[in-house]
């Protein structure tokens, strides 16, 4: 194999660079990055950078070791599979021999206007922090995780914030239990919450307000985090990317992070896109030699003066065996019918793989 392409250098991208190294591959490896900046640590966006004392630099990653051909700044517009041919947005073509696709995703936004903030990229988290400078009025749209921390980091930052969302905040993600840890927290540091079915962010004349119900909410800054939507339309494709359970759309080329849905299952998390990378470099080298993806989901959240770590399946429902606690934390694990496990540590210092082992039969 002669050259392989890169689309994307999020954290999937510098994995799949980094594995193709390892795995022998001494090629011509091009990496097609549409963000200026190397790759960074996306999760940094929302749990440092709006921390009063979080410097700037929170989100740098080490520098890559792959010695790729790097093209910041431009993106892909289309893909001749049958011509293995990348074109892109310079007007320049990439021929290769393997393709990784890990273009990512984006934020879902709810109005065309540029008052309306979002969290995805560096220089999202840059304005944002400029816009809580002040200490304004926040209104924070979406009740999950990125909604949660982004409300956390405002409240830090002194602002009066309120978090709107059409479900309570983070009983999808987490399950009631958990949901409930971290909404008594929030509500004690002084988050104000609205539950509405009906939620939209209203511009008026250049001014933003969020309708929770054909409420009206007064406020300076909004903030919407409401999902994302996988960067496929320059495949001419609407949604995530269909792989087999190595990463695999078709012969030489393989997809990995928030653009693909696995073996029917898309898992937007950050150590995910790192595991399927891993899996889908391999592949493109290996075939079925390679290694299928098993992947035991890793997540964790930082916000209202918690620190949650879960290894395992979530959501979580009823209630969880209470390992240890004391006054500030607890270690927890909760058994699904399947007889799998989910270990959690609510303000509990434990190292990952000690609570990987705490989900073991």
């Amino acid at each position: 194999m002669g050259r392989v392409v890169v689309v994307g250098n999020g954290i999937a991208g510098l994995t799949s660079c980094e594995t193709l190294r390892a795995e022998g591959f001494d090629g011509d490896l091009v990496v097609v990055g549409a963000e200026p900046e190397p790759a960074y640590s996306r999760p940094a966006l929302s749990k440092a950078l709006l921390k009063p004392d979080g410097g700037l630099d929170g989100h740098e990653l080490a520098p890559a070791s792959h010695g790729a051909t790097e093209l910041r700044g431009v993106h892909a517009t289309a893909l001749d599979a049958d011509a293995r041919r990348v074109a892109l947005s310079d007007g320049s073509l990439l021929d290769y021999d393997g393709l990784v696709i890990a273009s990512g995703s984006r934020a879902r936004r709810l109005t065309d206007s540029p008052h309306e903030h979002t969290l995805r990229e560096l220089r999202d988290a840059v304005a944002l922090r400029g816009a809580l400078a002040g200490r304004p009025s926040v209104t924070v749209v979406g009740g999950g995780v990125l909604g949660m921390e982004v409300a956390s980091g405002a409240l830090a930052a002194g602002c009066d914030v309120t978090l709107v969302a059409n479900a309570v905040p983070m009983v999808r993600q987490l399950g009631p239990y958990l949901a409930g840890v971290l909404g008594a927290s929030a509500t004690a540091q002084g988050l104000k919450t609205m539950v509405a079915r009906d939620v939209r962010v209203v511009d008026r004349g250049g001014h933003l307000q969020v309708s929770a119900d054909d409420r009206m909410i007064e406020t300076d800054v909004v903030v919407t985090a409401v999902g994302d939507l996988p960067n496929t339309e320059w495949l001419g494709h609407s949604g995530p990317l269909h792989t087999d359970s190595r990463g695999r759309l078709r012969d030489g080329v393989v997809a990995a992070g928030d653009v693909a849905r696995w073996d029917g299952i898309r898992t937007p998390l950050w150590t995910s896109a790192i595991e399927q990378a891993k899996v889908a470099a391999a592949t493109l080298l290996r075939g079925d030699d390679a290694p299928v993806l098993a992947f035991q989901p890793y997540f964790w959240t930082e916000q209202f003066g918690i620190h949650l770590k879960a290894v395992g399946g979530i959501p979580l429902d009823g209630d969880p065996e209470v390992l240890e606690q004391d006054d500030v934390g607890q270690l927890l694990r909760w058994t699904h019918d399947d007889g799998t496990r989910t270990a959690v540590s609510v303000n509990w210092r434990i190292p990952i793989p000690k609570l990987r082992r705490l989900t073991a039969a």
